[in-house]
């Protein structure tokens, strides 16, 4: 669902030879990774989303799945080079690491590495398995959610004890970053659903079913209350600067990502508990799902008008762009369910127009990040002296 935050642009960038001097500069490794931030493997989420929307969309087509497993390899390959690089990061920058959950911005991005993990998991158990097989898929699956399910847990308390005892914030502080740690419990509840089927039978499989519920009311609830902070916010103290605009699009993040919880929670819950409980549950996943859609539809208008408003007189590109990928992809994932379980030709549609919308916002944001990142290197150098 996430958001980056890149660093300030130096007025000085677009001046000649400045890129070049960037570039020389991020030649040296420990420079490369000197200002790297858990914000980056939003990219990774935003990525790993195009793969899992495309492989259950109501509408498939010729090349769509070998499509979006290339799509699934490429975020599993920033998964590992991320990861590597964070590790390098805590080496040769600790001190710089080390103060990451101090900050009351970059701090709730800490959400953004289990939820890359748990996308590029659930990727491998859709998508990858045509290319490893399925024991390894499922393996590689198990790993990946238990890693990001328990940090998630993690980031799930500790990001707002910190905000809660260590952070200044003012009345206007809220933004959508703040559900970056609160929202991977939900991720957790939509990717263990799928792995209902590979479970031991029994007890175990019960037992992950209503875990994934818990994980799926502890997000919900703790999304609401921020939601309702963030409208607050953009009611009494405006929208706020031009480059914090994106992250409006993570609300749809929990909201997207709840429509698919109880729809997956739904479809496999028939392995876990009896038909009576099984069917109740779908009974839930409609109304509930339906019910959502109505407020992501809403959101997705506000926040497109809002953006549009703000492009028309400047948008600066920065990490944020991201917002507009993953909490999209969650709202396709969500609607790929209620198309599948209500027969609904117009949730079909909407799916697939969703879809569209990601599949462009993504293209858009990975050539601009790729620009900025390896061209210019002006996303990764490290905050300039003045």
């Amino acid at each position: 669902m996430s958001v980056a935050i890149a660093p300030t642009p130096d007025p000085l960038e677009h001046r000649e030879g400045r890129p070049r001097r960037l570039f020389r500069e991020l030649e040296r490794p420990g420079q490369i990774v000197s200002n790297l931030t858990p914000n980056w493997f939003a990219s990774i989420m935003g990525t790993g989303i195009v793969a899992v929307a495309a492989a259950s969309l109501p509408v498939q087509f010729p090349g769509l799945r070998t499509g979006a497993t290339v799509v699934w390899a490429i975020a599993a390959v920033l998964l590992v080079a991320l990861t590597i690089a964070t590790g390098l990061h805590w080496l040769r920058s600790r001190d710089v690491a080390a103060r990451h959950h101090l900050n009351p911005v970059i701090s709730h991005f800490y959400g953004a590495p289990p939820m890359a993990s748990l996308t590029v998991g659930a990727g491998t158990l859709l998508l990858g398995r045509d290319w490893i097989g399925l024991p390894a898929a499922v393996t590689v699956d198990w790993v990946l959610w238990t890693v990001g399910t328990i940090g998630g847990l993690v980031t799930a308390v500790l990001v707002p004890y910190l905000a809660f005892t260590r952070h200044e914030n003012g009345p206007d502080s809220a933004f959508g970053g703040w559900l970056m740690p609160i929202v991977p419990p939900m991720v957790s509840a939509s990717t263990g659903a799928l792995l209902l089927p590979y479970a031991p039978a029994g007890q175990v499989r019960a037992t992950l079913l209503w875990g994934c519920c818990a994980c799926f009311g502890l997000s919900l609830i703790t999304s609401l209350v921020v939601i309702t902070l963030i409208w607050n916010r953009l009611v009494r103290h405006s929208i706020g600067s031009a480059g914090m605009v994106p992250t409006l699009w993570i609300v749809l993040g929990p909201v997207g990502q709840s429509i698919t919880a109880v729809n997956l929670l739904a479809s496999n819950a028939p392995t876990a508990v009896d038909a009576d409980t099984a069917r109740a549950l779908m009974s839930v996943a409609l109304v509930y799902g339906f019910a959502m859609l109505g407020f992501a539809l809403l959101w997705t208008a506000l926040a497109l008008a809002v953006t549009v408003r703000t492009a028309r007189q400047h948008l600066p590109f920065s990490l944020t762009w991201w917002s507009f990928t993953f909490p999209v992809g969650t709202c396709v994932t969500g609607l790929n369910g209620l198309a599948l379980h209500s027969g609904l030709t117009a949730v079909s549609g909407l799916a697939v127009v969703y879809y569209t919308g990601l599949v462009a916002a993504w293209i858009t944001v990975a050539i601009r990040t790729f620009h900025g990142s390896v061209i210019r290197g002006n996303l990764l150098a490290p905050p300039q002296s003045t």
